[in-house]
Protein backbone atom coordinates (compact mmCIF):
# COMPACT_ATOMS: atom_id res chain seq x y z
CA UNK A 1 0.00 0.00 0.00
CA UNK A 2 1.06 3.58 -0.54
CA UNK A 3 -0.29 7.04 0.23
CA UNK A 4 1.33 8.33 -2.93
CA UNK A 5 2.24 6.56 -6.16
CA UNK A 6 3.91 7.69 -9.39
CA UNK A 7 3.69 5.96 -12.75
CA UNK A 8 7.32 5.28 -13.63
CA UNK A 9 8.58 3.85 -16.94
CA UNK A 10 9.99 0.87 -15.06
CA UNK A 11 8.85 -1.50 -12.35
CA UNK A 12 11.55 -2.90 -10.09
CA UNK A 13 11.46 -6.40 -8.63
CA UNK A 14 11.87 -6.02 -4.86
CA UNK A 15 11.48 -9.70 -3.98
CA UNK A 16 15.21 -10.12 -3.30
CA UNK A 17 18.24 -7.84 -3.27
CA UNK A 18 19.75 -9.55 -6.32
CA UNK A 19 16.54 -9.24 -8.32
CA UNK A 20 16.08 -5.62 -7.28
CA UNK A 21 19.56 -4.69 -8.50
CA UNK A 22 19.15 -6.82 -11.65
CA UNK A 23 15.79 -5.21 -12.48
CA UNK A 24 17.50 -1.81 -12.52
CA UNK A 25 20.51 -3.06 -14.47
CA UNK A 26 18.28 -4.56 -17.18
CA UNK A 27 17.24 -1.03 -18.10
CA UNK A 28 20.80 -0.38 -19.31
CA UNK A 29 21.55 -3.63 -21.14
CA UNK A 30 23.36 -2.07 -24.09
CA UNK A 31 25.78 -0.31 -21.74
CA UNK A 32 26.33 -3.58 -19.87
CA UNK A 33 27.10 -5.32 -23.17
CA UNK A 34 29.66 -2.60 -23.93
CA UNK A 35 31.21 -3.24 -20.52
CA UNK A 36 31.30 -7.05 -20.96
CA UNK A 37 32.63 -6.88 -24.54
CA UNK A 38 35.17 -4.27 -23.50
CA UNK A 39 36.28 -6.39 -20.53
CA UNK A 40 36.66 -9.53 -22.66
CA UNK A 41 38.48 -7.67 -25.44
CA UNK A 42 40.74 -5.95 -22.93
CA UNK A 43 41.73 -9.26 -21.34
CA UNK A 44 42.11 -11.07 -24.69
CA UNK A 45 44.34 -8.35 -26.11
CA UNK A 46 46.35 -8.29 -22.88
CA UNK A 47 46.97 -12.03 -23.44
CA UNK A 48 48.12 -11.29 -27.00
CA UNK A 49 51.23 -9.49 -25.69
CA UNK A 50 52.95 -12.51 -24.04
CA UNK A 51 51.99 -14.68 -27.03
CA UNK A 52 53.63 -12.23 -29.45
CA UNK A 53 56.63 -11.84 -27.14
CA UNK A 54 57.06 -15.64 -27.18
CA UNK A 55 56.92 -15.64 -30.97
CA UNK A 56 59.49 -12.83 -31.13
CA UNK A 57 61.70 -14.70 -28.63
CA UNK A 58 61.73 -17.81 -30.84
CA UNK A 59 62.40 -15.62 -33.92
CA UNK A 60 65.48 -14.10 -32.22
CA UNK A 61 66.79 -17.54 -31.19
CA UNK A 62 66.30 -18.93 -34.69
CA UNK A 63 69.29 -19.36 -36.97
CA UNK A 64 69.28 -17.09 -38.84
CA UNK A 65 67.38 -14.46 -36.79
CA UNK A 66 63.97 -13.75 -38.34
CA UNK A 67 63.96 -9.93 -38.10
CA UNK A 68 60.77 -9.69 -40.16
CA UNK A 69 58.85 -11.84 -37.67
CA UNK A 70 60.20 -9.78 -34.76
CA UNK A 71 58.98 -6.61 -36.49
CA UNK A 72 55.56 -8.09 -37.14
CA UNK A 73 55.33 -9.14 -33.48
CA UNK A 74 56.21 -5.61 -32.37
CA UNK A 75 53.66 -4.11 -34.78
CA UNK A 76 51.07 -6.58 -33.52
CA UNK A 77 51.70 -5.45 -29.95
CA UNK A 78 51.29 -1.79 -30.89
CA UNK A 79 48.07 -2.35 -32.85
CA UNK A 80 46.55 -4.73 -30.27
CA UNK A 81 47.26 -2.41 -27.36
CA UNK A 82 45.83 0.57 -29.24
CA UNK A 83 42.60 -1.34 -29.81
CA UNK A 84 42.75 -2.52 -26.19
CA UNK A 85 42.93 1.08 -24.96
CA UNK A 86 39.76 1.94 -26.90
CA UNK A 87 37.95 -1.12 -25.53
CA UNK A 88 39.07 -0.31 -21.99
CA UNK A 89 37.81 3.25 -22.39
CA UNK A 90 34.42 1.92 -23.51
CA UNK A 91 34.33 -0.55 -20.63
CA UNK A 92 35.17 2.05 -17.97
CA UNK A 93 32.89 4.69 -19.46
CA UNK A 94 29.87 2.38 -19.78
CA UNK A 95 30.24 0.99 -16.27
CA UNK A 96 30.61 4.50 -14.83
CA UNK A 97 27.46 5.65 -16.65
CA UNK A 98 25.53 2.60 -15.43
CA UNK A 99 26.71 3.31 -11.88
CA UNK A 100 25.51 6.92 -12.00
CA UNK A 101 22.16 5.93 -13.52
CA UNK A 102 21.76 3.15 -10.98
CA UNK A 103 22.29 5.65 -8.16
CA UNK A 104 19.87 8.16 -9.67
CA UNK A 105 17.11 5.63 -10.34
CA UNK A 106 17.38 3.92 -6.96
CA UNK A 107 17.46 7.23 -5.09
CA UNK A 108 14.38 8.38 -7.00
CA UNK A 109 12.62 5.10 -6.24
CA UNK A 110 13.49 5.44 -2.55
CA UNK A 111 12.29 9.07 -2.48
CA UNK A 112 8.96 8.12 -4.06
CA UNK A 113 8.65 5.26 -1.58
CA UNK A 114 9.32 7.58 1.37
CA UNK A 115 6.68 10.04 0.19
CA UNK A 116 4.23 7.15 0.03
CA UNK A 117 4.85 5.99 3.60
CA UNK A 118 2.31 6.77 6.30
CA UNK A 119 2.94 9.10 9.20
CA UNK A 120 3.22 6.07 11.49
CA UNK A 121 6.31 5.03 9.53
CA UNK A 122 7.85 8.50 9.64
CA UNK A 123 7.09 8.85 13.35
CA UNK A 124 9.08 5.70 14.12
CA UNK A 125 11.88 5.99 11.56
CA UNK A 126 14.84 8.21 12.63
CA UNK A 127 15.42 11.02 10.14
CA UNK A 128 19.21 10.75 10.33
CA UNK A 129 19.15 7.05 9.50
CA UNK A 130 16.78 7.71 6.60
CA UNK A 131 19.14 10.39 5.26
CA UNK A 132 22.12 8.04 5.59
CA UNK A 133 20.31 5.41 3.53
CA UNK A 134 19.07 7.91 0.94
CA UNK A 135 22.52 9.45 0.43
CA UNK A 136 25.45 7.29 1.49
CA UNK A 137 23.91 3.82 1.12
CA UNK A 138 22.50 4.62 -2.32
CA UNK A 139 25.90 6.02 -3.36
CA UNK A 140 27.47 2.71 -2.34
CA UNK A 141 25.44 1.13 -5.15
CA UNK A 142 27.14 3.47 -7.60
CA UNK A 143 30.56 2.48 -6.26
CA UNK A 144 29.52 -1.17 -6.35
CA UNK A 145 29.08 -0.81 -10.11
CA UNK A 146 32.10 1.38 -10.74
CA UNK A 147 34.76 0.49 -9.81
CA UNK A 148 33.37 -2.65 -8.06
CA UNK A 149 31.60 -4.82 -10.64
CA UNK A 150 33.63 -3.26 -13.44
CA UNK A 151 36.84 -4.57 -11.85
CA UNK A 152 35.26 -7.91 -10.95
CA UNK A 153 34.15 -8.51 -14.55
CA UNK A 154 37.59 -7.45 -15.79
CA UNK A 155 39.39 -9.73 -13.35
CA UNK A 156 37.22 -12.72 -14.26
CA UNK A 157 38.12 -12.26 -17.92
CA UNK A 158 41.82 -11.99 -17.03
CA UNK A 159 41.54 -15.26 -15.09
CA UNK A 160 39.96 -16.89 -18.12
CA UNK A 161 42.75 -16.05 -20.60
CA UNK A 162 45.54 -18.33 -19.24
CA UNK A 163 43.08 -21.23 -19.31
CA UNK A 164 42.28 -20.50 -22.97
CA UNK A 165 45.81 -19.75 -24.26
CA UNK A 166 48.00 -22.17 -22.25
CA UNK A 167 46.85 -25.34 -24.10
CA UNK A 168 48.17 -23.92 -27.40
CA UNK A 169 51.67 -24.73 -26.12
CA UNK A 170 50.88 -27.99 -24.30
CA UNK A 171 47.62 -29.21 -22.80
CA UNK A 172 49.36 -30.04 -19.50
CA UNK A 173 50.17 -26.37 -18.95
CA UNK A 174 46.53 -25.77 -18.04
CA UNK A 175 47.08 -27.32 -14.58
CA UNK A 176 48.82 -24.34 -12.95
CA UNK A 177 46.18 -21.79 -14.15
CA UNK A 178 43.45 -24.21 -13.10
CA UNK A 179 45.01 -24.47 -9.63
CA UNK A 180 44.97 -20.68 -9.27
CA UNK A 181 41.37 -20.29 -10.46
CA UNK A 182 40.00 -23.02 -8.18
CA UNK A 183 41.89 -21.93 -5.05
CA UNK A 184 41.15 -18.26 -5.75
CA UNK A 185 37.41 -18.94 -6.00
CA UNK A 186 37.42 -21.03 -2.80
CA UNK A 187 39.34 -18.32 -0.95
CA UNK A 188 37.00 -15.67 -2.36
CA UNK A 189 33.87 -17.53 -1.19
CA UNK A 190 35.26 -17.75 2.33
CA UNK A 191 36.40 -14.11 2.21
CA UNK A 192 32.99 -12.78 1.08
CA UNK A 193 31.17 -14.92 3.64
CA UNK A 194 33.27 -13.36 6.39
CA UNK A 195 33.19 -9.85 4.93
CA UNK A 196 29.45 -9.48 4.27
CA UNK A 197 28.24 -9.29 7.91
CA UNK A 198 31.04 -6.85 8.74
CA UNK A 199 30.18 -4.50 5.86
CA UNK A 200 26.55 -4.71 7.00
CA UNK A 201 27.75 -3.63 10.44
CA UNK A 202 29.71 -0.75 8.87
CA UNK A 203 26.63 0.58 7.07
CA UNK A 204 24.48 0.11 10.19
CA UNK A 205 26.99 1.94 12.38
CA UNK A 206 27.17 4.80 9.88
CA UNK A 207 23.36 5.09 9.91
CA UNK A 208 23.26 5.21 13.72
CA UNK A 209 26.02 7.82 13.83
CA UNK A 210 24.21 9.94 11.25
CA UNK A 211 20.95 9.55 13.15
CA UNK A 212 22.57 10.86 16.34
CA UNK A 213 24.06 13.80 14.43
CA UNK A 214 20.73 14.75 12.84
CA UNK A 215 18.94 14.49 16.18
CA UNK A 216 21.48 16.72 17.93
CA UNK A 217 21.39 19.35 15.19
CA UNK A 218 17.59 19.32 15.01
CA UNK A 219 17.46 19.84 18.77
CA UNK A 220 20.41 22.22 18.94
CA UNK A 221 18.32 24.94 20.62
CA UNK A 222 17.48 22.59 23.48
CA UNK A 223 21.10 21.38 23.72
CA UNK A 224 22.39 24.92 24.06
CA UNK A 225 19.62 26.10 26.36
CA UNK A 226 20.62 23.55 29.02
CA UNK A 227 24.38 23.58 28.25
CA UNK A 228 24.52 19.90 27.26
CA UNK A 229 27.14 20.23 24.50
CA UNK A 230 29.73 18.05 26.31
CA UNK A 231 27.18 15.30 26.91
CA UNK A 232 26.09 15.32 23.27
CA UNK A 233 29.73 15.19 22.14
CA UNK A 234 30.29 12.19 24.37
CA UNK A 235 27.21 10.44 22.96
CA UNK A 236 28.33 11.14 19.41
CA UNK A 237 31.82 9.82 20.16
CA UNK A 238 30.29 6.49 21.18
CA UNK A 239 28.61 6.17 17.77
CA UNK A 240 31.71 7.39 15.94
CA UNK A 241 33.82 4.82 17.81
CA UNK A 242 31.41 2.05 16.82
CA UNK A 243 31.70 3.11 13.17
CA UNK A 244 35.49 3.20 13.46
CA UNK A 245 35.63 -0.27 15.05
CA UNK A 246 33.40 -1.70 12.33
CA UNK A 247 35.63 -0.18 9.63
CA UNK A 248 38.78 -1.49 11.31
CA UNK A 249 37.19 -4.95 11.54
CA UNK A 250 36.56 -4.76 7.80
CA UNK A 251 40.22 -3.84 7.27
CA UNK A 252 41.40 -6.82 9.32
CA UNK A 253 39.38 -9.22 7.19
CA UNK A 254 40.71 -7.63 4.00
CA UNK A 255 44.27 -7.93 5.30
CA UNK A 256 43.86 -11.68 5.86
CA UNK A 257 42.80 -12.25 2.26
CA UNK A 258 46.13 -13.09 0.58
CA UNK A 259 45.63 -13.96 -3.11
CA UNK A 260 49.22 -12.79 -3.63
CA UNK A 261 50.37 -16.03 -2.00
CA UNK A 262 48.28 -18.03 -4.46
CA UNK A 263 49.81 -16.08 -7.33
CA UNK A 264 53.33 -16.86 -6.12
CA UNK A 265 52.57 -20.57 -5.74
CA UNK A 266 50.93 -20.67 -9.18
CA UNK A 267 53.90 -18.99 -10.88
CA UNK A 268 56.34 -21.35 -9.16
CA UNK A 269 54.32 -24.43 -10.13
CA UNK A 270 53.82 -23.16 -13.67
CA UNK A 271 57.48 -22.31 -14.18
CA UNK A 272 58.63 -25.71 -12.84
CA UNK A 273 56.13 -27.53 -15.03
CA UNK A 274 57.09 -25.54 -18.12
CA UNK A 275 60.80 -26.30 -17.54
CA UNK A 276 60.04 -30.02 -17.25
CA UNK A 277 58.17 -29.91 -20.54
CA UNK A 278 61.03 -27.93 -22.10
CA UNK A 279 63.55 -30.59 -21.03
CA UNK A 280 61.24 -33.21 -22.50
CA UNK A 281 61.27 -31.29 -25.78
CA UNK A 282 57.53 -30.62 -25.80
CA UNK A 283 57.86 -26.80 -25.67
CA UNK A 284 60.61 -24.39 -26.68
CA UNK A 285 62.05 -21.33 -24.95
CA UNK A 286 59.63 -18.90 -26.54
CA UNK A 287 56.70 -21.00 -25.37
CA UNK A 288 58.02 -20.94 -21.78
CA UNK A 289 58.40 -17.15 -21.94
CA UNK A 290 54.88 -16.72 -23.37
CA UNK A 291 53.42 -19.10 -20.80
CA UNK A 292 54.97 -17.22 -17.89
CA UNK A 293 53.65 -13.99 -19.39
CA UNK A 294 50.17 -15.50 -19.44
CA UNK A 295 50.48 -16.44 -15.77
CA UNK A 296 51.34 -12.80 -15.04
CA UNK A 297 47.78 -11.94 -16.13
CA UNK A 298 46.64 -13.37 -12.78
CA UNK A 299 48.29 -10.33 -11.22
CA UNK A 300 45.31 -8.14 -12.14
CA UNK A 301 42.64 -10.15 -10.23
CA UNK A 302 45.16 -10.58 -7.42
CA UNK A 303 45.87 -6.91 -6.81
CA UNK A 304 42.35 -5.52 -7.40
CA UNK A 305 40.56 -8.17 -5.36
CA UNK A 306 40.61 -6.24 -2.06
CA UNK A 307 39.19 -3.06 -3.59
CA UNK A 308 36.71 -4.65 -5.98
CA UNK A 309 35.07 -7.22 -3.73
CA UNK A 310 34.86 -4.94 -0.69
CA UNK A 311 33.10 -2.38 -2.90
CA UNK A 312 30.66 -5.06 -4.03
CA UNK A 313 30.08 -6.18 -0.45
CA UNK A 314 29.48 -2.60 0.74
CA UNK A 315 27.14 -2.04 -2.21
CA UNK A 316 25.09 -5.13 -1.36
CA UNK A 317 24.95 -4.03 2.29
CA UNK A 318 23.78 -0.59 1.18
CA UNK A 319 21.18 -2.14 -1.14
CA UNK A 320 19.92 -4.30 1.72
CA UNK A 321 19.40 -1.21 3.92
CA UNK A 322 17.70 0.78 1.14
CA UNK A 323 15.42 -2.11 0.19
CA UNK A 324 14.60 -2.72 3.86
CA UNK A 325 13.37 0.87 4.10
CA UNK A 326 11.25 0.61 0.96
CA UNK A 327 9.75 -2.73 2.02
CA UNK A 328 8.47 -1.45 5.34
CA UNK A 329 4.70 -1.53 5.20
CA UNK A 330 2.60 1.60 5.36
CA UNK A 331 -0.81 1.55 6.97
CA UNK A 332 -2.56 3.75 4.41
CA UNK A 333 -3.50 3.31 0.77
CA UNK A 334 -4.20 6.19 -1.58
CA UNK A 335 -7.23 4.33 -3.02
CA UNK A 336 -6.70 5.47 -6.61
CA UNK A 337 -10.20 4.45 -7.65
CA UNK A 338 -11.87 6.03 -4.62
CA UNK A 339 -14.52 8.71 -4.50
CA UNK A 340 -13.35 12.16 -5.64
CA UNK A 341 -16.38 14.41 -5.19
CA UNK A 342 -16.60 17.89 -3.68
CA UNK A 343 -16.80 17.88 0.12
CA UNK A 344 -19.86 19.52 1.67
CA UNK A 345 -18.39 19.35 5.17
CA UNK A 346 -20.42 16.87 7.19
CA UNK A 347 -18.20 14.92 9.61
CA UNK A 348 -19.28 11.86 11.59
CA UNK A 349 -17.31 9.84 14.13
CA UNK A 350 -18.83 6.45 14.97
CA UNK A 351 -17.26 4.59 17.90
CA UNK A 352 -13.75 5.63 16.88
CA UNK A 353 -10.76 4.16 18.71
CA UNK A 354 -7.16 5.06 17.92
CA UNK A 355 -3.65 4.61 19.26
CA UNK A 356 -0.20 5.32 17.81
CA UNK A 357 0.86 1.89 19.06
CA UNK A 358 -1.27 -1.16 19.64
CA UNK A 359 -0.68 -1.03 23.38
CA UNK A 360 -1.39 2.70 23.75
CA UNK A 361 -4.96 3.94 23.29
CA UNK A 362 -5.33 7.68 22.59
CA UNK A 363 -9.02 7.85 21.65
CA UNK A 364 -11.73 5.51 22.95
CA UNK A 365 -15.25 5.12 21.57
CA UNK A 366 -15.58 8.69 20.26
CA UNK A 367 -18.85 9.50 18.46
CA UNK A 368 -20.24 12.84 17.29
CA UNK A 369 -21.67 14.57 14.21
CA UNK A 370 -20.66 17.92 12.69
CA UNK A 371 -23.01 19.48 10.15
CA UNK A 372 -21.71 21.24 7.02
CA UNK A 373 -20.59 24.80 7.71
CA UNK A 374 -20.50 24.43 11.48
CA UNK A 375 -17.63 25.72 13.59
CA UNK A 376 -16.48 23.19 16.17
CA UNK A 377 -14.22 23.86 19.15
CA UNK A 378 -12.38 20.92 20.67
CA UNK A 379 -11.25 21.48 24.26
CA UNK A 380 -9.56 19.36 26.87
CA UNK A 381 -6.48 18.97 29.00
CA UNK A 382 -3.08 18.33 27.45
CA UNK A 383 -2.90 14.74 26.22
CA UNK A 384 -6.66 14.35 25.92
CA UNK A 385 -6.35 13.40 22.21
CA UNK A 386 -7.46 16.66 20.56
CA UNK A 387 -4.77 16.80 17.86
CA UNK A 388 -5.00 13.05 17.27
CA UNK A 389 -8.72 13.37 16.61
CA UNK A 390 -8.11 16.11 14.05
CA UNK A 391 -5.48 14.06 12.19
CA UNK A 392 -7.95 11.23 11.68
CA UNK A 393 -10.21 13.43 9.56
CA UNK A 394 -7.79 13.77 6.64
CA UNK A 395 -6.34 10.27 7.21
CA UNK A 396 -2.96 11.41 8.44
CA UNK A 397 -3.63 8.35 10.55
CA UNK A 398 -6.37 5.71 10.29
CA UNK A 399 -8.67 4.79 13.13
CA UNK A 400 -8.10 1.40 14.68
CA UNK A 401 -11.80 0.71 15.21
CA UNK A 402 -14.98 2.53 14.32
CA UNK A 403 -15.64 4.75 11.32
CA UNK A 404 -15.03 8.34 10.28
CA UNK A 405 -17.37 9.58 7.55
CA UNK A 406 -17.15 12.67 5.38
CA UNK A 407 -20.49 13.47 3.73
CA UNK A 408 -21.71 10.01 4.64
CA UNK A 409 -18.73 8.17 3.10
CA UNK A 410 -16.09 6.36 5.10
CA UNK A 411 -12.83 8.29 4.67
CA UNK A 412 -11.24 5.02 3.48
CA UNK A 413 -13.60 5.09 0.48
CA UNK A 414 -12.30 8.48 -0.64
CA UNK A 415 -9.40 8.96 -3.01
CA UNK A 416 -6.76 10.10 -0.54
CA UNK A 417 -5.45 12.99 -2.67
CA UNK A 418 -8.98 14.26 -3.36
CA UNK A 419 -9.77 14.08 0.36
CA UNK A 420 -6.65 15.90 1.50
CA UNK A 421 -6.81 18.61 -1.15
CA UNK A 422 -10.09 19.75 0.42
CA UNK A 423 -8.94 19.62 4.06
CA UNK A 424 -6.34 21.99 5.53
CA UNK A 425 -4.72 21.47 8.91
CA UNK A 426 -2.72 24.25 10.54
CA UNK A 427 -0.77 22.92 13.48
CA UNK A 428 0.82 24.82 16.34
CA UNK A 429 4.27 23.68 15.18
CA UNK A 430 4.33 25.37 11.78
CA UNK A 431 6.59 23.97 9.05
CA UNK A 432 7.84 26.36 6.39
CA UNK A 433 10.21 25.50 3.57
CA UNK A 434 13.47 27.28 2.79
CA UNK A 435 11.84 29.06 -0.14
CA UNK A 436 10.36 32.47 -0.83
CA UNK A 437 7.39 33.78 1.13
CA UNK A 438 5.19 33.55 -1.97
CA UNK A 439 6.23 29.95 -2.64
CA UNK A 440 5.42 28.97 0.93
CA UNK A 441 1.96 30.54 0.77
CA UNK A 442 1.26 28.91 -2.61
CA UNK A 443 2.67 25.51 -1.60
CA UNK A 444 -0.74 23.79 -1.62
CA UNK A 445 -1.90 25.73 -4.68
CA UNK A 446 1.09 26.10 -7.04
CA UNK A 447 -1.05 27.52 -9.86
CA UNK A 448 -2.06 30.55 -7.75
CA UNK A 449 -1.38 34.01 -9.16
CA UNK A 450 0.44 36.74 -7.26
CA UNK A 451 -2.87 38.51 -6.68
CA UNK A 452 -4.35 35.37 -5.10
CA UNK A 453 -1.29 34.97 -2.87
CA UNK A 454 -1.51 38.56 -1.67
CA UNK A 455 -5.26 38.26 -1.04
CA UNK A 456 -4.69 35.20 1.14
CA UNK A 457 -1.89 36.98 3.01
CA UNK A 458 -4.12 39.98 3.66
CA UNK A 459 -6.87 37.73 5.01
CA UNK A 460 -4.34 36.14 7.39
CA UNK A 461 -3.05 39.58 8.47
CA UNK A 462 0.37 38.75 7.01
CA UNK A 463 0.58 41.25 4.13
CA UNK A 464 1.89 44.17 6.18
CA UNK A 465 4.87 42.41 7.75
CA UNK A 466 5.69 40.72 4.43
CA UNK A 467 5.91 44.13 2.72
CA UNK A 468 8.32 45.27 5.43
CA UNK A 469 10.83 42.70 4.17
CA UNK A 470 13.42 44.01 1.74
CA UNK A 471 12.27 41.69 -1.07
CA UNK A 472 8.62 41.46 -0.04
CA UNK A 473 6.99 38.26 -1.23
CA UNK A 474 10.26 37.18 -2.87
CA UNK A 475 12.07 37.11 0.47
CA UNK A 476 13.63 33.70 1.05
CA UNK A 477 13.00 32.49 4.56
CA UNK A 478 15.22 30.10 6.49
CA UNK A 479 14.57 26.40 6.82
CA UNK A 480 11.49 25.73 8.99
CA UNK A 481 10.94 29.50 9.04
CA UNK A 482 13.62 30.16 11.64
CA UNK A 483 14.08 33.71 10.39
CA UNK A 484 10.48 34.55 11.35
CA UNK A 485 8.77 35.00 14.67
CA UNK A 486 6.20 32.49 15.88
CA UNK A 487 3.33 34.81 15.03
CA UNK A 488 4.67 35.46 11.54
CA UNK A 489 4.99 31.74 10.87
CA UNK A 490 1.43 31.12 12.01
CA UNK A 491 0.05 33.89 9.82
CA UNK A 492 1.89 32.51 6.76
CA UNK A 493 0.43 29.09 7.51
CA UNK A 494 -3.04 30.64 7.74
CA UNK A 495 -2.49 32.38 4.41
CA UNK A 496 -1.45 29.04 2.89
CA UNK A 497 -4.67 27.47 4.19
CA UNK A 498 -6.89 30.34 3.04
CA UNK A 499 -5.40 30.17 -0.47
CA UNK A 500 -6.40 26.53 -0.96
CA UNK A 501 -10.03 27.38 -0.03
CA UNK A 502 -10.53 24.11 1.88
CA UNK A 503 -13.94 22.63 2.52
CA UNK A 504 -12.80 21.63 6.01
CA UNK A 505 -10.35 23.85 7.91
CA UNK A 506 -8.69 22.54 11.07
CA UNK A 507 -6.81 24.99 13.28
CA UNK A 508 -4.73 23.33 16.00
CA UNK A 509 -4.10 26.20 18.44
CA UNK A 510 -2.81 28.10 15.43
CA UNK A 511 -3.18 31.60 16.88
CA UNK A 512 -1.30 30.93 20.12
CA UNK A 513 1.73 32.98 19.05
CA UNK A 514 -0.06 36.17 17.98
CA UNK A 515 -1.14 39.13 20.06
CA UNK A 516 -4.75 39.80 20.93
CA UNK A 517 -5.24 42.54 18.32
CA UNK A 518 -3.87 40.36 15.51
CA UNK A 519 -5.86 37.40 16.80
CA UNK A 520 -9.08 39.43 16.57
CA UNK A 521 -8.27 40.32 12.96
CA UNK A 522 -7.45 36.71 12.10
CA UNK A 523 -10.60 35.52 13.80
CA UNK A 524 -12.64 37.86 11.64
CA UNK A 525 -10.98 36.31 8.57
CA UNK A 526 -11.75 32.83 9.92
CA UNK A 527 -15.36 33.82 10.53
CA UNK A 528 -15.67 35.01 6.94
CA UNK A 529 -14.02 31.81 5.64
CA UNK A 530 -16.21 29.67 7.93
CA UNK A 531 -19.32 30.72 6.01
CA UNK A 532 -18.27 28.45 3.15
CA UNK A 533 -16.56 25.62 5.06
CA UNK A 534 -16.63 23.44 8.14
CA UNK A 535 -14.16 24.77 10.70
CA UNK A 536 -12.62 22.83 13.58
CA UNK A 537 -10.76 24.76 16.26
CA UNK A 538 -8.48 23.10 18.78
CA UNK A 539 -8.13 26.02 21.11
CA UNK A 540 -8.03 27.42 24.60
CA UNK A 541 -9.04 30.91 23.44
CA UNK A 542 -12.31 31.79 25.19
CA UNK A 543 -13.53 33.99 22.34
CA UNK A 544 -13.21 31.13 19.88
CA UNK A 545 -14.85 28.64 22.22
CA UNK A 546 -17.86 30.92 22.76
CA UNK A 547 -18.15 31.54 19.03
CA UNK A 548 -18.28 27.83 18.12
CA UNK A 549 -21.56 26.16 17.11
CA UNK A 550 -20.45 22.93 18.78
CA UNK A 551 -17.98 22.33 21.58
CA UNK A 552 -16.46 18.86 22.10
CA UNK A 553 -14.99 18.14 25.51
CA UNK A 554 -12.31 15.44 25.53
CA UNK A 555 -10.99 13.85 28.69
CA UNK A 556 -8.40 11.06 28.66
CA UNK A 557 -9.30 10.09 25.11
CA UNK A 558 -13.05 9.96 25.67
CA UNK A 559 -15.75 12.39 24.58
CA UNK A 560 -16.92 13.74 27.93
CA UNK A 561 -19.56 16.14 26.60
CA UNK A 562 -20.78 17.85 23.44
CA UNK A 563 -22.98 20.91 22.87
CA UNK A 564 -22.76 24.68 22.56
CA UNK A 565 -21.10 26.86 25.16
CA UNK A 566 -24.21 27.85 27.08
CA UNK A 567 -25.54 24.30 27.27
CA UNK A 568 -22.23 22.86 28.45
CA UNK A 569 -21.79 25.56 31.09
CA UNK A 570 -25.10 24.45 32.58
CA UNK A 571 -24.84 20.69 32.14
CA UNK A 572 -21.15 19.66 32.07
CA UNK A 573 -18.98 20.00 35.22
CA UNK A 574 -15.95 18.86 33.20
CA UNK A 575 -16.46 21.68 30.69
CA UNK A 576 -16.93 24.26 33.42
CA UNK A 577 -13.65 23.22 35.04
CA UNK A 578 -11.78 23.46 31.73
CA UNK A 579 -13.41 26.76 30.81
CA UNK A 580 -12.62 28.26 34.22
CA UNK A 581 -9.02 27.06 33.94
CA UNK A 582 -8.65 28.69 30.52
CA UNK A 583 -10.22 31.86 31.94
CA UNK A 584 -7.73 31.96 34.81
CA UNK A 585 -4.81 31.41 32.43
CA UNK A 586 -5.83 34.27 30.17
CA UNK A 587 -6.49 36.64 33.07
CA UNK A 588 -3.02 35.92 34.46
CA UNK A 589 -1.31 36.94 31.21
Amino acid sequence: MSEFAVNTPWVSDQSTIARWIASHLRRHMWLLWVMFVGAFGNAALAAVVPVLVGIAFNAVLADPVDIRLVGLAALGIIVSQTVRAVLQLGRNFSSAVVGERLEKDMRQELYISLLGKSMTFHDLQPVGDTMARATNDVHELNLMMYPGINLVVGSLNFMLMPLLFAPRYDWQLVFAPLFFVVTYILALIRYMGTLDPVTERVRQAFGEMNSRLAEAIDGIEMVKSVAQEPAEIERFEVNAQEYREATVAQGRIEARFLPLLLLGITQALGFAHALLLFRAGRVDVGDVVAYMGLLQLFGFPTFISLTAYSRVSLGVAGARRVLELMRQETQLDENVGGYQGVINGKIEFEGVMFGYADSMSVLQDVSFVVQPGQTVAIVGQTGAGKSSLAKLINRTYDAGNGRILIDGRDVREWNLAALRRQISIIEQDIFLFSRTVAENIAFGCPEATQEMVEAAAKAAQAHDFIMNFKDGYETKIGERGVTLSGGQRQRLALARAFLTRPRILILDDSTSAVDSATEDQIQQAIVQAAQRQTTILITHRLSQIRWADLVLVLRKGRLEAAGNHDTLMQQSPAYRRIFEQYEDEQLSR
